[in-house]
């Protein structure tokens, strides 16, 4: 067997395996940043967690922060260390509210991810339901599916971060508020998200699990955490839905 036949027969066996996974699908939950879109396409991540930091200094609360913390580009890290440090606490609850603010401000400068659209308005059609169920917060995700004409095919399925900030992915909290409020045995969903967090709470769920990798550096990060079916263009996933595939 030369190496572009098993090459060949490699690819056959992944796309069978991933037209396996997305046929069986009855229920569909979609992690938001990321594989819907890059919220923060426009509006600096790096910016909002510093503007988290800042506002936390303003407060006299720079020393809950670690060095590295101060400078990290993701503001749910800030969130995270300030949650850990003081749980249930107003001062977590105004910094969670704070960054519900700067989400939705980025919500207008957000690039939908390519083939993500057609992907979710094809899935809702065929009959499969649809969820959210992310990290972000729900009216963050609320806005954004409203300004792409996407209302419909989750409402009122968007299950995002409270302010019990435990609940987080890799916490299956979200995941299994969706599944209950659908009706949806874990085995019949699928989940789709890029990050390790995201897998550790469909696992933990009991709902498979399909990685959307945008980059190399995303997919390596998925296939470490053990992702085995991950893909790097939703344009798969949709070409499958149309029986292109």
């Amino acid at each position: 067997m030369t190496s572009e036949t098993a090459q060949a027969e490699a690819t056959a066996t992944r796309t069978a395996k991933l037209r396996d996974a997305i046929s069986r699908a009855r229920f569909v939950l979609f992690d938001f940043d990321g594989p819907v879109c890059r919220l923060f396409a426009g509006h600096s991540a790096e910016r909002v967690a510093q503007d988290l930091v800042e506002w936390l200094e303003r407060q006299g609360m720079r020393g809950l922060l670690t060095a590295e913390e101060r400078v990290h580009p993701d503001p749910m890290v800030v969130l995270h260390a300030v949650n850990r440090r003081r749980p249930h606490s107003d001062l977590v609850a105004e910094l969670e509210a704070r960054f519900t603010q700067q989400e939705l401000k980025a919500v207008v400068s957000a690039w939908p991810t390519a083939y993500a659209d057609p992907v979710i308005r094809t899935w809702s059609a065929v009959g499969a339901r649809l969820a959210i169920t992310t990290n972000n917060s729900p009216q963050t995700a609320s806005h954004y599916l409203a300004d792409r004409g996407l209302t419909e095919c989750f409402t009122p399925n968007i299950y995002g971060r409270t302010q019990d900030l435990h609940h987080l992915k890799p916490d299956p909290h979200c995941l299994n508020r969706a599944l209950n409020a659908l009706g949806a045995a874990p085995s019949t969903a699928l989940m789709i998200g890029d990050a390790p967090s995201d897998l550790q709470a469909a696992q933990r769920a009991g709902v498979p699990f399909l990685g959307y990798a945008r980059n190399e550096r995303t997919e390596k990060l998925l296939r470490d955490a053990g992702a085995e079916d991950v893909v790097s263009s939703l344009e798969t996933v949709l070409r499958i839905l149309r029986g292109q595939l």
